[in-house]
């Protein structure tokens, strides 16, 4: 099977996804983050999410993706591009790594700025203790571990929770502020004593086992 079809074949998942048309920068501008922010993946422009083709030009879509990756992503999101043919019509290819500037936020028309990730074949919003987790990881300063009585009642609280606890719902079992507790949980998070999943699009958090 040639390279597109067997790209378009595999449907939407965790590291691709499908856009009929460009005529939004910023919803373009949310995948691209996602991407970069999580595993890196694959945008196949001119396939509907049902996998067939639609076809683009690919000189205007190219323009519009090159502004949401450059224009609406801070940083700026790096990305290769293709244009392939199939059914006598057109399909761009953009490819985008997982980065290490992470995280890329995409700038929207309030001017506010929000970060989004992959999960499965969605775009969501990045939980804050993420964004936490990512600034660590780029900062200078080594991360000491103390085990403190906040982190104590953390792994008690969370010691019989198979399916995991929201931030809030560890906020009220905890007694923990949530600002001191974000950040808390983000700093055991990159110590690998906890794991982030998520249950119907909410950030859970549980032990690592």
């Amino acid at each position: 099977m040639p390279y597109i079809e067997s790209k378009i074949a595999e449907v939407e998942h965790q590291q691709q996804d499908f856009k009929y048309a460009v005529n939004d920068a910023r919803k373009l501008a949310a995948t691209l983050s996602a991407f970069a922010n999580t595993d890196g993946g694959t945008l196949l422009i001119g396939v509907r999410d049902n996998g067939s083709v639609a076809g683009v030009r690919p000189e205007e879509e190219a323009h519009m993706l090159e502004a949401a990756a450059s224009v609406y992503c801070s940083p700026a999101v790096d990305l290769t591009t293709q244009v392939w043919r199939t059914d006598n019509r057109y399909v761009l290819e953009a490819r985008v790594a997982a980065s290490p500037l992470r995280p890329h936020y995409v700038r929207l028309a309030t001017g506010e700025q929000k970060a989004y990730i992959r999960v499965h074949d969605q775009n969501l919003p990045a939980p804050a203790v993420l964004i936490e987790v990512w600034k660590g990881e780029i900062s200078e300063r080594p991360q000491k571990y103390f085990h403190t009585d906040k982190e104590k009642k953390i792994f008690e609280v969370l010691e019989h929770q198979e399916t995991g606890l929201t931030l809030s719902a560890l906020c009220r079992q905890t007694g923990i502020p949530r600002k001191i507790l974000l950040p808390l949980v983000a700093r055991l998070i990159r110590w690998k004593l906890l794991d982030m999943g998520f249950m119907q699009h909410v950030a859970v958090f549980r032990l690592v086992r």
